[in-house]
Formats: C-alpha cells, sequence, structure tokens
C-alpha cells in the first residue's frame, strides 16, 4: 500500500507515498470514499488524522452523500469540495452548506453530532474530508462550527487558497489547536513550482487530478506523499498535460498516542467505551441535531480486543 522513494530535489529526503483504500461511508445509503490516512505505517501528518478523497461521483448512479446525525470527540472536521454542494447540521445549532473552495471547520471536542447531505441540485460530488485530532489539552473543548471563504492567490505557475495556517505569504483566519498547514493547489500543465515551507512542519500532498512529481516521487490520483520535518522548500512538479489539482497538509509533528475508532478519538479503551455508551444511550454529550428526516447512525459494535493507542513511527 505503501513504499518509500527517494526525493533528491529536496535534500536526498525520503518521500513516503501513500496509497488509498476503498471504505464505504455512511451506514446503509454508504457511498464509496478512498481513505489515505490513517494507515499502518503512518497515523498522524501533524494533527492531520484522517483523510478521505471522493470522487468525482455522479449522483444519479452513486446516490450522492446522505449521512445521518452521527458523534465525534477529541477531532475536528475539515470539509472542502472541488464540485457540488454539501448540507451541514449540527447539535450546535449550525445549518450552513458546504461549497466549491471553502472551508466548513467542525469541533467536536467534549461531544458533538450533526449530517451531512448532498443537496437536491448536486449532480457530480467531489471532495475530501479531513480530521484533525485536538491535543490532550483541548480535546474536550467546546463545540464550535466556522466557516471561511479563501480567495485564490496566483503563486508562479499555481493558484493557491489556504484554508488553516500560512503558505506562500497568505493566511487564513481560522484558529488552531495545533500549528497546522491545509491548502488547494491548482498547478498549470507542465508547471513546477518552489514552495517555501515551515521546516518545523511535516508534511502530505494528496493529488486529486493529475500526475504529480514532489521531489524524485512521482504521485498519482488518490496518491499522498509524505515528507518529514526539515525541509525549507517542497518542490511539485505538474507531469500532465493538462491542470493538476492537489491538496497540501502540514503540521508540527504531533507526538501524543491516540485512541481512533468508528468517530471517536480518546487517549484509551475506556475513553471510546464510555463515548459509544453515552451516543447509543442519547446523552446530551452529543445533543441533538434537528431537521434531518431519519434514525441516528447507531454504534457499530466494539472490537473484543481491547484499542490500543497508536502514533506514528519513531523519528530518526
Amino acid at each position: 500500500m505503501d513504499e518509500m522513494r527517494e526525493g533528491a530535489g529536496m535534500d536526498d529526503t525520503e518521500v513516503q507515498v501513500l496509497g488509498a483504500r476503498d471504505v464505504p461511508l455512511g451506514g446503509p445509503r454508504a457511498m464509496t470514499v478512498r481513505r489515505t490516512l490513517p494507515q499502518r505505517s503512518r497515523t498522524l501528518i501533524g494533527a492531520w488524522c484522517f483523510a478521505d478523497h471522493y470522487g468525482p461521483d455522479e449522483v444519479a448512479e452513486s446516490g450522492g452523500m446522505d449521512v445521518a446525525p452521527h458523534p465525534h470527540t477529541g477531532l475536528q472536521t475539515v470539509s472542502r469540495l472541488f464540485s457540488g454542494e454539501i448540507e451541514h447540521r449540527d447539535s450546535l445549532g449550525s445549518h450552513a452548506f458546504v461549497r466549491p473552495g471553502e472551508l466548513n471547520l467542525m469541533t467536536g471536542g467534549h461531544g458533538i453530532s450533526h449530517t451531512e447531505v448532498s443537496t437536491p441540485g448536486t449532480t457530480v460530488l467531489h471532495g475530501v474530508q479531513l480530521w484533525v485530532a485536538l491535543p490532550g489539552a483541548h480535546r474536550h473543548a467546546d463545540r464550535d462550527f466556522q466557516h471561511h471563504a479563501p480567495k485564490p492567490v496566483r503563486f508562479e505557475e499555481a493558484e493557491l487558497r489556504v484554508f488553516l495556517g500560512s503558505l506562500a505569504g497568505e493566511t487564513s483566519p481560522v484558529p488552531t489547536f495545533t500549528p497546522l498547514l491545509g491548502a488547494e493547489l491548482l498547478l498549470a500543465p507542465g508547471a513546477t513550482v518552489a514552495l517555501p515551507v515551515n521546516p518545523a512542519f511535516e508534511h502530505g500532498l494528496l493529488v486529486d487530478e493529475g500526475t504529480v512529481r514532489l521531489g524524485d516521487a512521482s504521485l498519482r490520483p488518490a496518491e499522498l506523499g509524505y515528507v518529514p520535518t526539515g525541509q525549507d522548500i517542497l518542490t511539485l512538479t505538474n507531469e500532465s498535460g493538462h491542470r493538476a489539482r492537489v491538496v497540501l497538509l502540514g503540521g508540527t509533528p504531533f507526538d501524543e498516542e491516540i485512541v481512533m475508532w468508528w468517530n471517536f478519538i480518546g487517549r484509551s479503551h475506556a475513553d471510546i467505551v464510555a463515548a459509544r455508551k453515552e451516543w447509543e444511550r442519547a446523552s446530551e454529550r452529543f445533543g441533538h441535531v434537528d431537521g434531518y428526516p431519519g434514525a441516528r447512525l447507531p454504534a457499530p459494535a466494539l472490537p473484543n480486543a481491547a484499542l490500543t493507542p497508536r502514533g506514528n513511527p519513531p523519528r530518526a
């Protein structure tokens, strides 16, 4: 599923190439997504702990997205679309729409629930769903929801939108609990771009369209290239004869171990058991989502073995 390829153009740094696996999302009306994080060889990139990539899907064939009320703890969800529109409702009372180029960021913290449904006018659904793990000091933060529409800016032969953190002189106003970077880039055919980045960050480049070289690693659609800390320039080359689109993620290494199960992030098996129990008994911890015409998702059964905290492989 993943391999190591050397990136001599970036000080001989090895680029770890992570492949995706297909996963059904959303219960009985599941759509299929491509998941690159987490996996066995890498749990997090910075505090980014989850990356789903989907589409372009013809809604008339796939049925679109219809995710009934479900819970989250210990994390933030980051929703970005390339095409289509998704209606979001949550137990904070937020009612918003995810549209192409915009950011919807929801903080679960101690507990929240929400729904995601593609709108009737959506014909093609295409985007990414990302999660950020909250650090121990903030993992019980209050529920929150923020919306931001970053403006597109030119950098060399690329157009970029910075939705979290800072890149190429652009800074998102959305606060984060750990230092993070999230940006969408469009690369012209054949373009090479040298991006100045924070050397204290590790980075992941998820390819949506085209074939993009990161250092000396050639990344195909749905692959994610990982670069460790220590780099102040990331060199990206669009090897396609058409536009390429990528999502760049980054952050300082997240040194805490986490337990990630279903829609919960905790620090122990007991954390997950408690969260599941409270969701199943409709505890006020997760609140109630108004406006969804159906039942909420039941929690799956816990595995027979105790869930074990996981982190990344030790840094060299």
